[in-house]
């Protein structure tokens, strides 16, 4: 599955002529949102409702404290609820007008996740090269989210290659580095909102026209970047305030 998701052929072309044939369709979404996330899905991105913002900084899901506010899944059985079926996308959609959508990783995809200003510098560098970036996100509350093929779910467990950059919702804290999502996590997919008193958002800042690349062509400039923006943090909250020239 992993292997045509994201071509020049195949799946990208049925995403472009799908794409098309929305944008002359009288249904339509005006807003944009419900054609955001089904052209997410025609992209192949398995989606499934999230919780949204609530006044106060809060979340919908009315728990008291909780820790990802408007960035989980409502159902615990997200995984396998997750879906591209359109009918089922536009229901949820239609219905839960509020919700934002998580596209769970791991299944056909995954997602890079570095803070904002190593992206950004990791982003120029590999566009500078000639390097094929696929689909990028940016979130307002400091992340850029690089979207590739999924390292792959070999039915051999003995086959899986662990990596120490992976991540999942409950080990987030733990990378505020490079996050690398891959089976049993997800990320928000565009357009979703984010908790505050601003209008905060995740968006697309380069759309799912383009290929999902290999996640070990992004990997090598990505580490690089965050090795940097970790440097350059560590450096700052040793210096002194007022800066002195």
């Amino acid at each position: 599955m992993s292997a045509t998701f994201g071509g020049r052929s195949g799946r990208q072309g049925k995403l472009s002529q799908w794409l098309r044939g929305r944008r002359t369709s009288p249904t339509a979404d005006t807003g944009g949102r419900e054609e955001l996330l089904l052209a997410a899905a025609a992209a192949g991105l398995p989606l499934a409702p999230a919780a949204h913002p609530a006044p106060g900084y809060r979340c919908s899901c009315d728990r008291v404290g909780c820790p990802t506010p408007a960035r989980h899944p409502v159902s615990f059985a997200w995984q396998t609820q997750s879906t591209t079926d359109h009918a089922q996308i536009e229901r949820w959609a239609r219905h839960q007008q509020q919700a934002n959508f998580i596209t769970a990783t791991g299944m056909v995809h995954d997602v890079l996740d570095v803070p904002l200003e190593a992206g950004r510098q990791a982003l120029r560098r590999l566009l500078d090269s000639g390097v094929e970036v696929g689909p990028v996100a940016e979130s307002d509350d400091g992340r850029l989210l690089f979207f590739t093929l999924t390292r792959g779910t070999p039915e051999d467990e003995d086959e899986w290659w662990p990596c120490e950059l992976d991540c999942h919702p409950e080990t987030m804290d733990e990378h505020p580095g490079l996050r690398w999502h891959c089976r049993g996590s997800y990320v928000l997919v565009p357009p979703a909102r984010l908790p505050g008193d601003d209008d905060q958002q995740v968006r697309w800042v380069r759309g799912l026209e383009h290929a999902l690349p290999d996640p070990l062509s992004l990997l090598e400039a990505l580490t690089d970047a965050c090795a940097r923006h970790a440097h350059e943090e560590t450096d700052h909250a040793g210096t002194g305030w007022p800066l002195r020239h």
